[in-house]
């Protein structure tokens, strides 16, 4: 129960951001239903990814029946998989290789690096192939198959199937992990981070407004984040919600207490605070400061 309060405190944060100015004029969040799917899709292959990198190479031929696919088996598949999904997002295509068609046996042997790599890679490709799409065309249909073939088909099927393979494919890794011994991502505690304490002079230097530039599309308004300054502690707040304590843990990085969630403040090189960074679920995303 912890978990699941810790992940739903987590899903209002960034996409409290997103759709805050929105809400405050009491219509629909704009592209509200990608947003969701990219929200869960990145917990899913973030913890997939950590997964992956935690299991020794030495078990990667580890199934628990001759009938289940092994370790390596799954790296693969999804790397296939996340390809042929997003591949239906829009225009953006993947290019297959050689190696792309060698068959799923021959490719789970690879080394563990080689499936972590080619793995990551078909994340970022999906991370990107994400962009393309908006809550209004999640219905167009798009052509996926070789020029000609006439093949098609819905993006909003295609990302629901992305994001659900990405779930069935991580609780299948991490019942392996339990059975090798080893604690799946998502059961392993936050990193615990402590305060320091930093006078206001300091936490004074980073109060203003930052300008948030949206991840899904790159054409949606943007919006904006308000850093103040009450009582000695330091607030953030994105426009149109509560705002949330953050914390320092070093002179520049700051962090949440309810959610794992990390803020750290950029200057420039004669010490001016230039914007802002906050990390979420394994990625990074900056915001400049606007002028006072």
């Amino acid at each position: 129960m912890l978990r699941l309060r810790a992940l739903s405190l987590t899903a209002l944060l960034l996409p409290a951001m997103l759709t805050g100015q929105q809400q405050q004029l009491s219509s629909p969040p704009a592209n509200a239903i990608t947003m969701s799917f990219k929200f869960f899709a990145g917990h899913y292959s973030g913890w997939l990814a950590t997964a992956f990198d935690s299991i020794p190479a030495s078990k990667y031929t580890f199934r628990p029946t001759p009938a289940q696919q092994s370790i390596g088996y799954i790296a693969q598949h999804l790397e296939d998989a996340n390809y042929g999904l997003c591949n239906r997002f829009g225009a953006m295509k993947h290019v297959a290789g050689a190696k792309d068609s060698l068959a799923d046996t021959v490719k789970a042997a690879w080394p563990k690096d080689t499936l972590v790599a080619r793995f990551r890679a078909s994340l970022a490709f999906c991370d990107a192939a994400i962009m393309q799409l908006s809550d209004s065309n999640l219905r167009d249909r798009v052509p996926y198959g070789p020029p000609g073939s006439g093949a098609t088909a819905l993006p909003a099927r295609s990302l629901v199937g992305f994001v659900t393979d990405l779930a069935e494919h991580y609780s299948q890794v991490a019942s392996y992990m339990r059975l090798m011994g080893l604690i799946p991502p998502s059961a392993l505690p936050p990193k615990p981070r402590t305060a320091v304490n930093l006078p206001v002079t300091v936490l004074s230097r980073y109060v203003g407004r930052y300008d948030l530039p949206p991840s899904v599309l790159q054409d949606a308004p943007p919006f904006l984040l308000d850093v103040t300054l009450k009582d000695g502690a330091l607030y953030f707040k994105p426009s149109g919600r509560p705002a949330f304590r953050i914390w320092p843990e070093t002179e520049t990085d700051f962090f949440v207490k309810e959610v794992d969630v990390q803020i750290t403040f950029t200057k420039d090189a004669g010490g001016a605070i230039t914007g802002l960074v906050v990390r979420q679920n394994g990625e990074d995303r900056a915001a400049r400061r606007l002028p006072q």
